[in-house]
This record gives C-alpha cells, sequence and structure tokens, in this order.
C-alpha cells in the first residue's frame, strides 16, 4: 500500500506547484493584452517646448479710421530760377490720414528738408550755403491694390511751402548767388505710398512724389515760375485699429 500513498502524494504535490505557475501565466497574458498609452509626435514637440508658427499677418484689415507715419526725407530742388546747379536736402516726413471710405480719405503731411546749395557766379565765391524749405500740404487720397502683404496708395495735396534761401548768404542779398527770396509760396505734392505691413499695426513705407511750388524773386527779371522736384521719404505708419471707419 506505500506505493499509491508515494503516488498519491506525489500528484497532490505536482498540482499544487501547477496553481500558482498557471496564474503567472494568465497575470503575464493580461498585461501584454493592455495596450500602452501612445505618445504622438506632436506631444513629444509640445513637451519639448517646439516653436509654433504664427501668421504676424493674419489680422491685418483695411477698416482703420486714423492712421500717422513718420519717415527720413529726400528733396532734389534748386535754390534760384537761373541756377544750373541743384541742392538735394534731408529732412523729416510726418503724414497722417482720415479715412473717409474704404477706397478714399484725406491726408495731411508737414515736411522739412535741409542743406546745402550750389550758388551762382559771385564775386565773393561763396559755395554750398544753407538752404531749407518747409511743405504744410493736404488733399485726398486713394487706396489701390491691396492686400495683407501691402498696398498701393496714390495722393494729391496742396498747400503752402516755405523756402529760406537768404540765411547763409552772409549779408549778401539773394540777387548776389542768384536765389529765391525768402517766401512762403504755393506748394504741392503728387505721388503715393507703397507699404508692406509687418504686423497688424506697422508698416513699412516709401513714400515718392513730384513736389510742386512755386517761388519768384523781387529783383531783375521779377520772376515767378513753377518747379516741379522729385522726392521720397522712408519710414513707419502705424495704424490706429480701435476706431474702425
Amino acid at each position: 500500500m506505500r506505493l499509491p500513498v508515494r503516488i498519491a502524494l506525489s500528484l497532490a504535490a505536482a498540482a499544487a506547484l501547477a496553481v500558482p505557475a498557471g496564474l503567472c501565466a494568465q497575470a503575464q497574458s493580461s498585461s501584454s493584452n493592455t495596450a500602452a498609452p501612445q505618445i504622438t509626435p506632436a506631444q513629444t514637440a509640445a513637451a519639448n517646448g517646439a516653436y509654433i508658427s504664427v501668421d504676424p499677418l493674419a489680422l491685418v484689415r483695411y477698416d482703420n479710421r486714423y492712421d500717422i507715419s513718420l519717415g527720413l526725407a529726400y528733396d532734389h530742388m534748386k535754390a534760384g530760377p537761373t541756377l544750373l546747379q541743384g541742392s538735394n536736402l534731408g529732412g523729416l516726413d510726418l503724414s497722417g490720414s482720415y479715412w473717409l471710405s474704404k477706397h478714399w480719405g484725406i491726408e495731411g503731411s508737414g515736411r522739412g528738408y535741409f542743406g546745402t546749395s550750389g550758388a551762382g557766379v559771385n564775386s565773393a565765391n561763396l559755395k554750398g550755403p544753407f538752404v531749407s524749405q518747409y511743405l504744410f500740404v493736404a488733399g485726398p487720397e486713394w487706396l489701390g491694390p491691396h492686400n495683407k502683404h501691402g498696398a498701393l496708395i496714390a495722393h494729391v495735396m496742396a498747400g503752402g511751402a516755405y523756402g529760406k534761401f537768404e540765411q547763409d548768404l552772409v549779408g549778401h542779398p539773394a540777387s548776389f548767388v542768384d536765389f529765391y527770396n525768402d517766401q512762403v509760396a504755393l506748394g504741392g505734392v503728387i505721388g503715393g505710398h507703397m507699404d508692406l505691413n509687418r504686423s497688424e499695426h506697422w508698416v513699412f513705407r516709401i513714400t515718392p512724389d513730384a513736389v510742386v511750388t512755386h517761388y519768384s524773386i523781387n529783383y531783375s527779371p521779377y520772376t515767378t515760375q513753377w518747379d516741379v522736384n522729385f522726392a521720397l521719404s522712408v519710414g513707419l505708419q502705424y495704424k490706429f485699429t480701435k476706431t474702425k471707419r
């Protein structure tokens, strides 16, 4: 009878060992069937502080009521009616707009130009006297082709020009060097703006213009004439977007 008892004890021991092994296998199988959470490339990039692209021109509109611009200005002119030499003047151009509708507005501009000029033949051998010119003009402007990247704007403005030509002649009259006399005269600007938008508010602006003046001299032959000269301004414009048209 000992042999059956031994066999029974052996089978019981084998069964006792088989139960934990089965439980472990079942646990491993269950864990392998549970999928681990997947991390997407976007989540990984966000966790690493990756750069997110933003369009700085997304909010660009053309419905503001006001804007203002300031630029460095250049003007080529002649300081006298018979001078062969021209003068290249530099200065500032401050302009502002009030928009009446989508395409039409009123623009005003104040400009100051400063520099030296060639002079007529003279016994004192004066060369390069300092001259200056100031423009105060206003008129209509028209918004032409435009999109979020930029715009073309045309304007025609009229008003006054103040020319100072005798300030550096060391006591000599304007006739001594064939200059205009110091005076206030009619002036005008015909041209426009080439705008490059940088954001909702800021615009890089280039302004080529023809500057028209009507100066005269009070010495013989008492000439009065229209002069048309080239001017250029380069600067920044700011749009006040809170007030709409």
